[in-house]
């Protein structure tokens, strides 16, 4: 699933492709796509000008004139990107939206998990789902970063993962962040020390920002704007690496689960009920 690195990437490449242009026609191959419904959909975006392009946690969100907001949810294998004039869709093209430029967006999705909701500020803002969203991780200042896990005896990726504390962290990024931080993935929030807080927001902020420095990481269906894949992969240091020495000390990566997902950690460097941070 695209985390807030590669969603973020999205945003940042596609505003300047689709910036003022115009949404002059919608084909809507693959109608479930769309929460609501779809003829509406239609006809309430046509001749809107695209006014901004941004991300909040997970979702891609294009600002349409008359406060309308164009609303992506990725899920597993959702893609949003501008392709070459001419391009014809495939059949994982749900929806086209065709600019006044003669260039088009395509959203495609081969899993069809992900989808597309039109909505006013107003419904925007009371949706349950985006109202209940955390706080940015890379916007919160340390104390109120603490101050999330601090009382919760939840295990702390489970509370990372948990859309309602943090927004936009996924299996890859908590993976990362704790394994840079020496914290194992089931200690408990309110064992951490405040040095633990420390360098667990330092770590998360930094490979957020290394990530999306590098186009996100790619698995199968992450493209950015321009169809092009994320190279932030190629420089994971535990995650999807079980079997593999640990970069630090050599000892050879686990796994375990959390919250239902698969955790890669070292268990020499990520121990259990130890005092965590680096060495």
């Amino acid at each position: 699933m695209p985390e807030l690195p590669e969603v973020e990437t999205i945003a940042r490449g596609l505003e300047p492709l689709v910036l003022n242009k115009k949404i002059s026609r919608v084909s809507l191959n693959y109608p479930k796509i769309i929460s609501g419904d779809p003829q509406i959909f239609q006809k309430e975006i046509l001749d809107r000008s695209i006014v901004k392009v941004w991300r909040r946690a997970k979702l891609l969100i294009l600002d349409l004139a008359g406060s309308f907001h164009l609303v992506f949810h990725l899920k597993m294998s959702g893609k949003v990107w501008v392709p070459p004039q001419g391009e014809c869709p495939d059949k994982h093209t749900h929806i086209v939206f065709c600019m006044n430029n003669g260039e088009s967006i395509f959203f495609q999705d081969q899993r069809k998990f992900g989808y597309c909701v039109l909505l006013d500020s107003n419904s925007l803002n009371s949706w349950k789902f985006f109202a209940g969203l955390g706080p940015e991780p890379l916007h919160l200042c340390l104390n109120d970063f603490a101050e999330i896990f601090r009382a919760r005896k939840g295990r702390i990726k489970s509370l990372l993962l948990d859309q309602r504390n943090i927004a936009g962290i996924g299996n890859i990024y908590a993976d990362e962040a704790l394994f840079m931080a020496g914290i194992h993935p089931r200690t408990p929030g309110c064992e951490l020390k405040p040095k633990d807080y420390k360098i667990l927001y330092q770590s998360l902020k930094e490979v957020l920002v290394r990530a999306i420095e590098a186009g996100g990481s790619s698995f199968r269906n992450y493209r950015n704007a321009l169809g092009y894949s994320g190279m932030f992969q190629e420089k994971f240091l535990v995650y999807g690496k079980k079997g593999q020495s640990c970069p630090r000390c050599r000892t050879v990566i686990e796994t375990c689960k959390v919250a239902g997902r698969t955790s890669c950690v070292c268990p020499t460097c990520q121990k259990v009920n130890q005092e965590a941070g680096h060495e």
